[in-house]
């Protein structure tokens, strides 16, 4: 069960590590921002990276919630929805809250493959990847799983490239290069 002050600390903290990164935010500023106690903070984390996975767990989820939402919403053909994809990540960016991918940058700053930080930041990737390959097999797809992976493997790039650039050209240039490979695959 959340509370309010940790629901606020999360925010906080996210916006934070998005903004600034992991090692450069302290637990000092997050709590000088959210406006919450130090104990607070400790009654609902043990550690700066307790709180760290917290934020990237949450965030996570809401970023599957919403490329899930936003493809129910199309109701196009299955090979559409998986286009759909881009479109999200172009909102992203014409939000202007885009500043990259925060599990990349989560990923960077905690590179030990076992650190908790790094896995949680994996998990997401794995079960967007998996998402993505359910929706190519409900396309059609002879071979779901190789597809999930090239479309992936599409939009990582096409997030740092934007994150790099400050452009989303990359953006329309991976839908484009997306669809050619649904054409290719018969969908």
């Amino acid at each position: 069960m959340t509370t309010p002050r940790r629901d606020v600390l999360v925010a906080t903290a996210l916006d934070l590590f998005d903004r600034h990164g992991f090692h450069a935010t302290g637990i000092d500023r997050i709590l000088a921002e959210s406006g919450v106690a130090k104990m607070t903070l400790y009654k609902h984390f043990r550690s700066k990276n307790d709180l760290i996975v917290a934020a990237l767990e949450q965030h996570g989820s809401f970023v599957r919630e919403r490329l899930r939402d936003a493809v129910e919403k199309r109701k196009t053909s299955p090979k559409k929805r998986l286009l759909v994809i881009f479109d999200v990540l172009e909102d992203e960016v014409a939000s202007g809250r885009f500043q990259g991918d925060l599990f990349v940058k989560a990923c960077s700053e905690f590179s030990d493959l076992d650190d908790p930080v790094h896995a949680v930041a994996a998990t997401h990737k794995t079960a967007l990847r998996d998402y993505i390959a359910d929706l190519a097999g409900a396309s059609g797809s002879k071979d779901a799983t190789m597809l999930a992976d090239q479309i992936m493997l599409l939009v990582e790039g096409a997030t740092t490239v934007t994150h790099v650039t400050g452009r989303d050209r990359a953006i329309r240039q991976a839908r484009k290069t997306a669809k050619q490979l649904l054409n290719r695959a018969g969908l």
